[in-house]
């Protein structure tokens, strides 16, 4: 996991390092004016965050797609191709999350749709709010475009061993209220959004190292928060 953490710091590193020397080289008019208009583009911008999932060894499926939605818009501003592109913006975009979608729900094998202690939530264009009572929860996945749900673990306890949750969320968020004592551990990548742990943590709180919940997946102009209220 160090390991891991420290290659995305290293990646990172470089992106900047590269982004910091190409607009040096704009400033003193090393590149023609005809490339800076791609360079310095919301679709250079899905590249280089496309890059960077796709090198950090996590959300390689996302980085790809970023890459390809970046480039695919790219494409008139290198070619003078007559088509009108801003009308498959949207569909592009939608065809885009499908798939993330779709390759993110294998990420989390939940053996039965009727089991208690898995959660598998879907918030579209509105929520709700769920209450989760399982005595050996083992997490699931939280799902959020346009909306967001409040979830509800208060009464509940943590299986032994790792437990994961995935969260998407595209302008969206959910909310987690969870008992202050339970070992959190947060590794959602963010693209304009975030995800914060806003627990009270009190010193009376004793936590179980054998028990540990994990939150993962990616935030999109969205996120969410964990509190213990």
């Amino acid at each position: 996991m160090e390991e891991q953490k420290s290659n995305r710091r290293a990646i990172l590193g470089i992106i900047l390092i590269l982004a910091g020397m190409i607009i040096i080289a704009a400033h003193f008019q090393w590149i023609p004016w005809s490339l800076k208009g791609i360079i310095f583009s919301w679709q250079a911008l899905l590249i280089l965050i496309g890059l960077f999932f796709l090198f950090s060894r996590d959300n390689k499926v996302a980085g790809v797609i970023l890459i390809a939605v970046g480039a695919f818009f790219m494409i008139p501003d290198v070619w003078d191709i007559s088509f009108e592109w801003k009308k498959l913006i949207l569909p592009f975009i939608l065809v885009a999350l499908g798939l993330i979608i779709i390759t993110r729900r294998r990420s989390i094998r939940i053996p039965s749709e009727d089991s208690i202690d898995y959660i598998d939530d879907m918030a579209l264009f509105g929520g709700g709010d769920r209450v989760i009572t399982s005595q050996n929860f083992k997490g699931g996945r939280i799902t959020a475009m346009f909306g967001g749900s409040k979830i509800n673990l208060l009464k509940a306890n943590l299986a032994k061993g790792r437990n994961v949750i995935d969260i998407f969320t595209v302008f969206g968020g959910s909310k987690l209220i969870v008992p202050s004592d339970w070992d959190i551990k947060i590794e959602v990548t963010s693209i304009f959004g975030g995800f914060s742990d806003k627990r009270m943590v009190s010193k009376d709180d004793i936590r179980d190292p054998s028990r540990d919940l994990i939150i993962k997946g990616m935030a999109i102009f969205g996120g969410g928060d964990i509190v213990s209220f």
